[in-house]
């Protein structure tokens, strides 16, 4: 065994881990049911302001559109809680796969684009001025492709891993 793996299998024997993977008959739903909440409310208000910001329901102001950021902070918190504790039941299932990583750069690229679609759209001094609304439409189109990618991703680390636990494959 690597230490690597060591290190995998250290996190996957700890108390936390075993109760996450099935200890608890609830825990592995209620973590993953938080987790698909969390990232619901996330991606679907950023959808939402997305669609906004590229053309529909323009009769809804841009700037009331910021009124949702609280909300979409807290899912953050939910998917980024319950996501580390799933990481935490099956580390080696997701550090061995490739599309987790493509999916923590989503992720990564889609918090950025919310931040700068807040920050140079909606609080804008003019956010209804077409050099802004301009940039928030390429804004918005890269966070839409985002949050359909980590949905994607997300989805498929459920089917395509290689290893289960240290020294489990997946056709074990």
């Amino acid at each position: 065994m690597t230490p690597i793996e060591a290190a995998f299998d250290w996190v996957e024997q700890s108390p936390l881990s075993m109760w996450v993977r099935g200890e608890s008959m609830l825990a592995f739903p209620l973590i993953l049911s938080a987790h698909t909440l969390g990232m619901g409310f996330l991606a679907g208000i950023s959808a939402g302001i997305d669609l906004r910001l590229l053309g529909l329901a323009n009769r809804v102001p841009v700037s009331a559109l910021a009124k949702f950021y609280p909300v979409m902070w807290l899912a953050l918190v939910v998917s980024f809680v319950s996501g580390t504790l799933l990481l935490i039941g099956y580390p080696y299932k997701a550090f061995t796969n490739p599309l987790f990583y493509v999916k923590l750069a989503l992720i990564a690229a889609a918090v950025y684009l919310v931040v700068r679609i807040r920050r140079d759209v909606l609080l804008h001094p003019a956010p209804g001025a077409d050099n802004v609304l301009r940039r928030g439409r390429l804004f918005a189109a890269a966070s839409l492709a985002s949050w359909v990618g980590i949905i994607f991703t997300g989805r498929l680390l459920a089917y395509t891993y290689t290893w289960l636990r240290v020294g489990m494959p997946n056709n074990f």
